[in-house]
Protein backbone atom coordinates (compact mmCIF):
# COMPACT_ATOMS: atom_id res chain seq x y z
CA UNK A 1 0.00 0.00 0.00
CA UNK A 2 1.56 3.68 -1.29
CA UNK A 3 0.39 6.36 1.34
CA UNK A 4 1.89 9.60 0.63
CA UNK A 5 2.19 12.64 3.75
CA UNK A 6 1.77 16.33 3.16
CA UNK A 7 3.43 18.04 6.11
CA UNK A 8 6.37 16.52 8.34
CA UNK A 9 5.67 17.99 11.61
CA UNK A 10 4.85 15.88 14.74
CA UNK A 11 1.47 14.76 13.33
CA UNK A 12 3.05 14.00 10.05
CA UNK A 13 6.01 12.38 11.52
CA UNK A 14 4.09 9.92 13.95
CA UNK A 15 1.90 8.82 11.29
CA UNK A 16 4.59 8.16 9.25
CA UNK A 17 6.42 6.10 11.72
CA UNK A 18 3.51 3.96 12.62
CA UNK A 19 2.77 3.43 9.06
CA UNK A 20 6.20 2.63 8.09
CA UNK A 21 6.53 0.08 10.76
CA UNK A 22 3.62 -1.47 9.19
CA UNK A 23 5.79 -2.11 5.92
CA UNK A 24 3.53 0.48 3.95
CA UNK A 25 5.43 2.63 1.04
CA UNK A 26 5.82 5.82 2.57
CA UNK A 27 6.04 9.16 1.17
CA UNK A 28 6.46 12.21 2.80
CA UNK A 29 5.88 16.05 1.20
CA UNK A 30 6.88 19.20 2.63
CA UNK A 31 8.48 22.38 1.55
CA UNK A 32 11.03 22.93 4.34
CA UNK A 33 13.57 20.85 3.94
CA UNK A 34 14.72 20.96 7.55
CA UNK A 35 11.12 19.74 8.42
CA UNK A 36 12.16 16.65 6.57
CA UNK A 37 15.33 16.10 8.08
CA UNK A 38 14.26 14.36 11.09
CA UNK A 39 12.09 12.13 8.58
CA UNK A 40 14.97 11.17 6.30
CA UNK A 41 17.29 10.11 9.00
CA UNK A 42 14.95 8.58 11.14
CA UNK A 43 12.49 6.64 9.00
CA UNK A 44 12.70 4.15 6.52
CA UNK A 45 10.56 6.55 4.04
CA UNK A 46 10.54 8.67 0.42
CA UNK A 47 11.28 12.37 1.39
CA UNK A 48 10.29 14.54 -1.23
CA UNK A 49 10.83 18.65 -1.01
CA UNK A 50 7.83 20.10 -2.85
CA UNK A 51 4.59 21.70 -1.90
CA UNK A 52 1.78 19.66 -1.29
CA UNK A 53 -0.92 21.30 -2.49
CA UNK A 54 0.53 21.71 -5.97
CA UNK A 55 -0.69 20.26 -8.85
CA UNK A 56 2.40 19.54 -10.41
CA UNK A 57 3.58 18.04 -7.36
CA UNK A 58 0.45 15.94 -7.79
CA UNK A 59 1.28 14.31 -10.69
CA UNK A 60 4.84 13.36 -9.31
CA UNK A 61 4.94 9.76 -10.49
CA UNK A 62 5.55 8.60 -6.27
CA UNK A 63 2.41 10.55 -4.97
CA UNK A 64 -0.27 10.49 -8.41
CA UNK A 65 -2.46 7.34 -7.69
CA UNK A 66 -2.11 7.21 -3.67
CA UNK A 67 -3.44 4.40 -1.98
CA UNK A 68 -3.98 6.50 0.93
CA UNK A 69 -3.43 10.83 1.07
CA UNK A 70 -2.96 12.08 4.31
CA UNK A 71 -2.78 16.14 4.51
CA UNK A 72 -1.78 17.00 8.00
CA UNK A 73 0.14 20.25 7.90
CA UNK A 74 -0.59 23.46 10.34
CA UNK A 75 -3.13 25.12 7.67
CA UNK A 76 -6.58 23.38 7.26
CA UNK A 77 -7.34 25.36 3.69
CA UNK A 78 -3.62 23.74 2.40
CA UNK A 79 -5.21 20.43 3.67
CA UNK A 80 -8.67 20.71 2.49
CA UNK A 81 -7.02 21.84 -1.63
CA UNK A 82 -4.13 18.93 -1.53
CA UNK A 83 -6.87 16.47 -0.52
CA UNK A 84 -9.36 17.93 -3.50
CA UNK A 85 -6.36 17.69 -5.89
CA UNK A 86 -5.20 14.04 -5.03
CA UNK A 87 -8.60 12.79 -5.02
CA UNK A 88 -8.63 14.28 -9.03
CA UNK A 89 -5.20 12.49 -9.51
CA UNK A 90 -6.33 8.99 -8.75
CA UNK A 91 -6.14 9.17 -4.90
CA UNK A 92 -8.18 6.29 -3.14
CA UNK A 93 -9.00 7.62 -0.30
CA UNK A 94 -7.84 11.13 1.31
CA UNK A 95 -7.10 12.62 4.94
CA UNK A 96 -7.46 15.83 6.18
CA UNK A 97 -6.49 17.32 9.23
CA UNK A 98 -8.89 19.86 10.13
CA UNK A 99 -8.33 22.17 13.42
CA UNK A 100 -10.53 24.36 13.26
CA UNK A 101 -13.85 22.89 15.75
CA UNK A 102 -16.56 25.02 13.33
CA UNK A 103 -15.75 23.37 10.70
CA UNK A 104 -15.87 20.44 12.37
CA UNK A 105 -19.00 21.05 14.50
CA UNK A 106 -21.03 22.34 11.42
CA UNK A 107 -19.57 21.47 8.34
CA UNK A 108 -18.43 18.22 8.85
CA UNK A 109 -20.56 16.27 6.06
CA UNK A 110 -20.42 19.51 3.86
CA UNK A 111 -16.98 18.68 3.75
CA UNK A 112 -17.00 14.98 3.34
CA UNK A 113 -19.90 15.29 0.47
CA UNK A 114 -18.39 18.41 -1.25
CA UNK A 115 -14.50 18.21 -1.07
CA UNK A 116 -14.80 14.43 -1.05
CA UNK A 117 -12.42 13.76 2.28
CA UNK A 118 -12.72 10.33 3.54
CA UNK A 119 -11.59 11.24 7.45
CA UNK A 120 -11.18 14.46 9.06
CA UNK A 121 -8.81 14.49 12.37
CA UNK A 122 -9.20 16.81 14.64
CA UNK A 123 -6.31 15.96 17.26
CA UNK A 124 -7.35 18.85 20.31
CA UNK A 125 -11.10 17.27 19.99
CA UNK A 126 -9.54 14.02 20.16
CA UNK A 127 -7.70 14.70 23.01
CA UNK A 128 -10.55 16.28 24.64
CA UNK A 129 -12.48 13.68 24.40
CA UNK A 130 -10.22 11.29 26.14
CA UNK A 131 -9.24 13.45 28.86
CA UNK A 132 -12.94 13.88 29.48
CA UNK A 133 -13.46 10.00 29.43
CA UNK A 134 -10.53 9.42 31.97
CA UNK A 135 -11.54 12.40 34.08
CA UNK A 136 -15.00 11.46 35.07
CA UNK A 137 -13.84 7.51 35.77
CA UNK A 138 -11.84 8.69 39.17
CA UNK A 139 -9.33 5.78 39.01
CA UNK A 140 -8.56 5.28 35.40
CA UNK A 141 -5.16 6.07 33.62
CA UNK A 142 -6.61 5.60 30.31
CA UNK A 143 -10.63 4.96 29.40
CA UNK A 144 -11.56 3.61 26.09
CA UNK A 145 -14.86 1.74 24.74
CA UNK A 146 -15.19 -0.81 21.46
CA UNK A 147 -18.41 -1.83 19.18
CA UNK A 148 -20.53 1.23 20.00
CA UNK A 149 -19.78 1.17 23.73
CA UNK A 150 -21.18 -2.49 24.27
CA UNK A 151 -16.68 -3.30 25.51
CA UNK A 152 -15.01 -0.50 27.60
CA UNK A 153 -11.31 -0.91 28.34
CA UNK A 154 -10.06 0.54 31.73
CA UNK A 155 -6.66 0.91 32.78
CA UNK A 156 -5.42 1.40 36.38
CA UNK A 157 -2.27 1.72 38.75
CA UNK A 158 -2.20 -1.16 41.24
CA UNK A 159 -1.27 0.42 44.59
CA UNK A 160 0.05 -1.22 47.59
CA UNK A 161 -3.33 -1.97 48.88
CA UNK A 162 -4.61 -3.08 45.89
CA UNK A 163 -7.06 -6.35 46.52
CA UNK A 164 -5.64 -8.14 43.08
CA UNK A 165 -1.95 -7.93 44.20
CA UNK A 166 0.03 -11.34 44.61
CA UNK A 167 -2.65 -13.88 43.12
CA UNK A 168 -2.00 -15.96 40.09
CA UNK A 169 -4.69 -14.65 37.51
CA UNK A 170 -6.36 -18.21 37.75
CA UNK A 171 -6.93 -17.91 40.96
CA UNK A 172 -7.78 -14.29 40.89
CA UNK A 173 -11.85 -14.13 40.92
CA UNK A 174 -12.68 -11.42 38.74
CA UNK A 175 -16.87 -10.48 38.24
CA UNK A 176 -18.24 -11.79 35.37
CA UNK A 177 -17.66 -9.84 32.74
CA UNK A 178 -14.63 -8.49 33.42
CA UNK A 179 -10.96 -9.87 31.70
CA UNK A 180 -7.29 -9.18 32.81
CA UNK A 181 -5.59 -7.95 29.07
CA UNK A 182 -2.72 -6.66 29.65
CA UNK A 183 -0.33 -6.06 32.16
CA UNK A 184 2.83 -2.87 31.88
CA UNK A 185 5.59 -3.27 34.22
CA UNK A 186 9.13 -2.11 34.10
CA UNK A 187 8.82 -0.56 30.20
CA UNK A 188 7.82 -4.26 28.87
CA UNK A 189 4.00 -5.28 28.47
CA UNK A 190 3.52 -8.02 29.10
CA UNK A 191 -0.23 -10.60 27.96
CA UNK A 192 -0.82 -12.30 31.28
CA UNK A 193 -1.04 -16.08 31.69
CA UNK A 194 -2.74 -17.85 34.69
CA UNK A 195 0.55 -18.25 36.60
CA UNK A 196 1.05 -14.15 36.47
CA UNK A 197 0.25 -12.01 39.50
CA UNK A 198 -0.16 -8.28 39.55
CA UNK A 199 2.62 -6.31 41.76
CA UNK A 200 2.92 -2.76 42.95
CA UNK A 201 3.24 -0.28 40.63
CA UNK A 202 1.99 -1.85 37.72
CA UNK A 203 -0.09 -0.53 34.98
CA UNK A 204 -3.60 -2.96 34.56
CA UNK A 205 -5.30 -2.77 31.50
CA UNK A 206 -8.98 -4.63 32.26
CA UNK A 207 -11.85 -5.04 29.42
CA UNK A 208 -14.95 -6.13 29.50
CA UNK A 209 -18.88 -5.18 29.91
CA UNK A 210 -19.53 -0.99 30.58
CA UNK A 211 -21.55 -1.68 33.56
CA UNK A 212 -19.09 -4.43 34.91
CA UNK A 213 -16.06 -2.44 34.45
CA UNK A 214 -17.74 0.60 35.65
CA UNK A 215 -18.28 -1.56 39.38
CA UNK A 216 -15.08 -3.15 39.29
CA UNK A 217 -13.20 0.07 39.07
CA UNK A 218 -14.88 1.31 42.49
CA UNK A 219 -12.52 -1.34 44.06
CA UNK A 220 -9.66 1.43 42.89
CA UNK A 221 -10.81 4.36 44.07
CA UNK A 222 -8.81 5.95 46.93
CA UNK A 223 -11.48 6.33 50.03
CA UNK A 224 -11.41 9.83 50.14
CA UNK A 225 -12.08 10.46 46.53
CA UNK A 226 -15.53 12.05 45.81
CA UNK A 227 -17.09 12.72 42.67
CA UNK A 228 -15.53 15.35 40.50
CA UNK A 229 -16.38 18.51 41.08
CA UNK A 230 -13.92 21.15 40.25
CA UNK A 231 -10.98 20.50 37.75
CA UNK A 232 -8.12 23.34 36.93
CA UNK A 233 -6.68 23.89 34.24
CA UNK A 234 -3.82 25.47 33.02
CA UNK A 235 -3.22 26.72 28.89
CA UNK A 236 -5.84 28.21 27.19
CA UNK A 237 -6.23 26.64 23.84
CA UNK A 238 -7.66 24.50 21.60
CA UNK A 239 -8.00 21.36 23.90
CA UNK A 240 -9.01 23.51 26.78
CA UNK A 241 -11.83 25.13 24.87
CA UNK A 242 -13.48 21.98 24.25
CA UNK A 243 -12.44 20.29 27.22
CA UNK A 244 -14.18 22.72 29.35
CA UNK A 245 -17.09 22.75 27.34
CA UNK A 246 -17.66 19.17 28.41
CA UNK A 247 -16.78 19.55 31.89
CA UNK A 248 -19.33 22.34 32.37
CA UNK A 249 -22.18 20.65 30.71
CA UNK A 250 -21.21 17.99 32.77
CA UNK A 251 -22.00 19.94 35.96
CA UNK A 252 -18.28 20.62 36.74
CA UNK A 253 -17.07 23.60 38.25
CA UNK A 254 -13.70 24.94 35.51
CA UNK A 255 -11.25 27.71 36.33
CA UNK A 256 -8.84 27.87 33.63
CA UNK A 257 -5.50 30.14 34.32
CA UNK A 258 -3.79 31.79 31.04
CA UNK A 259 -0.64 33.67 30.25
CA UNK A 260 -2.07 35.01 27.42
CA UNK A 261 -4.65 37.97 27.33
CA UNK A 262 -6.02 37.53 24.38
CA UNK A 263 -6.47 33.68 24.65
CA UNK A 264 -7.74 34.17 28.21
CA UNK A 265 -10.83 36.63 26.97
CA UNK A 266 -11.23 34.06 24.43
CA UNK A 267 -12.07 30.88 26.25
CA UNK A 268 -14.01 33.48 29.51
CA UNK A 269 -16.35 33.69 26.64
CA UNK A 270 -17.55 30.32 26.56
CA UNK A 271 -17.40 29.57 30.15
CA UNK A 272 -20.83 29.04 32.06
CA UNK A 273 -22.47 29.44 35.40
CA UNK A 274 -19.36 29.58 38.27
CA UNK A 275 -16.52 28.38 35.78
CA UNK A 276 -13.92 31.08 35.52
CA UNK A 277 -10.82 32.37 33.49
CA UNK A 278 -7.93 33.66 35.23
CA UNK A 279 -5.33 35.80 33.60
CA UNK A 280 -1.89 34.72 34.98
CA UNK A 281 0.71 32.66 35.23
CA UNK A 282 0.09 29.16 35.74
CA UNK A 283 3.86 28.19 37.67
CA UNK A 284 3.44 31.26 40.18
CA UNK A 285 3.19 29.61 43.22
CA UNK A 286 1.33 32.35 44.87
CA UNK A 287 -1.59 32.46 41.96
CA UNK A 288 -2.13 28.76 42.45
CA UNK A 289 -2.60 28.36 45.99
CA UNK A 290 -5.23 31.68 46.01
CA UNK A 291 -6.88 30.59 43.60
CA UNK A 292 -7.42 27.29 45.26
CA UNK A 293 -5.21 24.17 43.71
CA UNK A 294 -5.28 22.43 46.83
CA UNK A 295 -8.84 22.04 46.67
CA UNK A 296 -9.10 20.99 42.63
CA UNK A 297 -10.14 17.41 42.21
CA UNK A 298 -8.16 17.71 39.01
CA UNK A 299 -5.44 19.75 37.46
CA UNK A 300 -4.45 19.37 34.08
CA UNK A 301 -1.69 21.10 31.95
CA UNK A 302 -2.83 21.53 28.39
CA UNK A 303 0.07 24.23 27.70
CA UNK A 304 2.32 23.92 24.50
CA UNK A 305 5.53 23.62 26.34
CA UNK A 306 6.06 19.74 27.64
CA UNK A 307 8.34 20.93 29.99
CA UNK A 308 6.55 23.63 31.24
CA UNK A 309 3.57 20.62 31.52
CA UNK A 310 5.74 18.61 34.01
CA UNK A 311 6.69 21.69 36.03
CA UNK A 312 3.08 22.99 36.81
CA UNK A 313 1.85 18.97 37.23
CA UNK A 314 4.81 18.19 39.77
CA UNK A 315 4.41 21.71 41.11
CA UNK A 316 0.55 21.37 41.49
CA UNK A 317 1.01 17.55 43.23
CA UNK A 318 3.23 19.43 45.73
CA UNK A 319 1.09 22.42 46.60
CA UNK A 320 -1.41 19.54 47.11
CA UNK A 321 -3.38 18.99 44.29
CA UNK A 322 -5.30 14.87 44.39
CA UNK A 323 -4.89 13.97 40.13
CA UNK A 324 -2.74 15.55 37.59
CA UNK A 325 -3.20 15.35 33.58
CA UNK A 326 -0.14 16.31 31.05
CA UNK A 327 -0.61 16.83 27.35
CA UNK A 328 2.66 15.78 25.72
CA UNK A 329 3.95 16.63 22.26
CA UNK A 330 7.20 14.45 22.96
CA UNK A 331 5.94 11.09 23.32
CA UNK A 332 9.31 10.18 24.52
CA UNK A 333 8.85 12.10 27.61
CA UNK A 334 5.41 10.14 28.55
CA UNK A 335 7.29 7.31 30.66
CA UNK A 336 9.70 9.91 32.44
CA UNK A 337 6.74 12.10 33.49
CA UNK A 338 4.85 9.42 34.30
CA UNK A 339 7.43 7.74 36.72
CA UNK A 340 8.21 11.44 38.67
CA UNK A 341 4.66 11.29 39.41
CA UNK A 342 2.14 12.91 37.15
CA UNK A 343 -1.02 10.41 36.80
CA UNK A 344 -1.89 10.88 33.46
CA UNK A 345 -0.37 11.34 29.95
CA UNK A 346 -2.04 12.22 26.89
CA UNK A 347 -0.46 12.41 23.62
CA UNK A 348 -2.85 14.09 20.74
CA UNK A 349 -0.66 12.90 18.22
CA UNK A 350 -0.88 9.10 19.25
CA UNK A 351 -4.63 9.06 19.87
CA UNK A 352 -4.68 10.84 15.58
CA UNK A 353 -2.52 8.69 14.46
CA UNK A 354 -4.63 5.40 16.20
CA UNK A 355 -7.62 7.06 14.17
CA UNK A 356 -5.48 6.88 10.62
CA UNK A 357 -3.88 3.47 11.47
CA UNK A 358 -7.11 2.07 11.99
CA UNK A 359 -8.16 3.82 8.29
CA UNK A 360 -5.66 2.57 6.53
CA UNK A 361 -5.66 -1.19 7.87
CA UNK A 362 -9.23 -1.17 6.64
CA UNK A 363 -10.29 -4.42 6.04
CA UNK A 364 -12.52 -4.88 8.85
CA UNK A 365 -10.63 -2.74 11.39
CA UNK A 366 -12.85 -0.62 13.12
CA UNK A 367 -10.89 1.22 15.79
CA UNK A 368 -6.95 1.22 16.96
CA UNK A 369 -6.15 2.26 20.51
CA UNK A 370 -2.54 3.23 20.91
CA UNK A 371 -1.36 1.96 24.81
CA UNK A 372 1.75 2.88 26.96
CA UNK A 373 3.76 4.60 23.63
CA UNK A 374 2.67 2.40 20.43
CA UNK A 375 4.15 -0.81 22.84
CA UNK A 376 0.98 -2.60 22.20
CA UNK A 377 -1.97 -1.80 20.43
CA UNK A 378 -6.33 -2.45 21.28
CA UNK A 379 -7.97 -3.20 17.88
CA UNK A 380 -11.29 -3.42 17.06
CA UNK A 381 -12.00 -5.60 14.22
CA UNK A 382 -14.78 -7.61 12.39
CA UNK A 383 -14.05 -10.72 11.56
CA UNK A 384 -14.22 -11.70 7.58
CA UNK A 385 -15.77 -14.31 5.78
CA UNK A 386 -12.95 -17.51 5.36
CA UNK A 387 -10.73 -15.92 8.12
CA UNK A 388 -8.61 -18.15 9.38
CA UNK A 389 -10.17 -17.80 12.54
CA UNK A 390 -13.23 -18.30 11.88
CA UNK A 391 -15.65 -21.36 12.94
CA UNK A 392 -13.15 -22.30 15.09
CA UNK A 393 -12.35 -23.29 18.81
CA UNK A 394 -10.23 -20.02 19.70
CA UNK A 395 -7.72 -23.36 21.13
CA UNK A 396 -7.63 -24.77 18.24
CA UNK A 397 -6.39 -21.70 16.18
CA UNK A 398 -3.31 -21.00 17.80
CA UNK A 399 -3.15 -17.70 17.53
CA UNK A 400 0.43 -15.58 18.00
CA UNK A 401 0.98 -15.51 21.84
CA UNK A 402 1.98 -11.80 20.71
CA UNK A 403 -2.11 -11.16 21.01
CA UNK A 404 -5.05 -11.88 23.39
CA UNK A 405 -8.80 -11.88 21.71
CA UNK A 406 -10.60 -10.06 25.14
CA UNK A 407 -14.34 -9.83 23.45
CA UNK A 408 -16.48 -10.44 20.84
CA UNK A 409 -20.13 -8.73 20.08
CA UNK A 410 -22.69 -10.77 18.32
CA UNK A 411 -25.95 -9.96 17.01
CA UNK A 412 -25.35 -6.66 19.20
CA UNK A 413 -24.43 -9.00 22.23
CA UNK A 414 -21.08 -8.47 24.36
CA UNK A 415 -18.75 -11.65 25.81
CA UNK A 416 -15.60 -12.20 27.03
CA UNK A 417 -14.42 -15.18 24.94
CA UNK A 418 -12.85 -18.79 26.29
CA UNK A 419 -10.58 -21.34 24.52
CA UNK A 420 -13.96 -22.98 23.56
CA UNK A 421 -15.62 -19.76 22.10
CA UNK A 422 -16.17 -20.20 18.38
CA UNK A 423 -16.09 -16.86 16.15
CA UNK A 424 -18.35 -16.21 13.55
CA UNK A 425 -17.58 -14.31 10.42
CA UNK A 426 -19.36 -10.53 11.38
CA UNK A 427 -18.19 -10.63 15.13
CA UNK A 428 -16.78 -7.12 16.55
CA UNK A 429 -14.09 -8.66 17.69
CA UNK A 430 -11.45 -7.14 20.24
CA UNK A 431 -7.92 -7.80 20.58
CA UNK A 432 -4.58 -6.92 22.79
CA UNK A 433 -1.87 -6.97 20.72
CA UNK A 434 2.18 -6.32 21.12
CA UNK A 435 4.38 -3.93 19.31
CA UNK A 436 4.90 -4.39 15.83
CA UNK A 437 2.79 -7.62 15.79
CA UNK A 438 -0.98 -6.16 14.65
CA UNK A 439 0.42 -6.65 10.95
CA UNK A 440 0.64 -10.68 11.41
CA UNK A 441 -2.46 -10.63 13.90
CA UNK A 442 -4.67 -9.36 11.53
CA UNK A 443 -4.38 -11.84 8.85
CA UNK A 444 -5.89 -14.48 11.07
CA UNK A 445 -8.92 -12.35 10.97
CA UNK A 446 -9.27 -10.68 7.17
Amino acid sequence: MRVVIVGAGKLGYTIAELLSNEQMEVIVIDRDEDQLTAVKNYLDVLTIVANGASPITMDDPDVHGADVFIAVTSIDEVNMVACILAKKHGARHTIARIRDMQFISEAREYLKKNFDIDLMLNPEMIAAQEIYRILMTPAALNVDEFAGGKVRLFEVKIGKHSKVLDTPLKNLKLPKGVLAGLIFRDHQMIIPHGDDMFQVGDNAYFIGFPDAIEAFSSNFVQQDSRKLERVMIIGAGRISRTLSVMLIKAGVNVKVIEKDRQACEDIAQILTGDSIAIHGDGTNVDLLAQEGITSADVVVCLTEDDKLNLMMALLAKHLGAKKTVVRVYRTEYADLIEKVGVDVVISARLLSAAEVLAFVRRGGVVSVSILEGARAEAVEVIVQSGAKVAGKKLMDVRLPKSCLVCAYVRKGKAAIPNGNTILEPGDRTILFCLRGAAKEVMTWFN
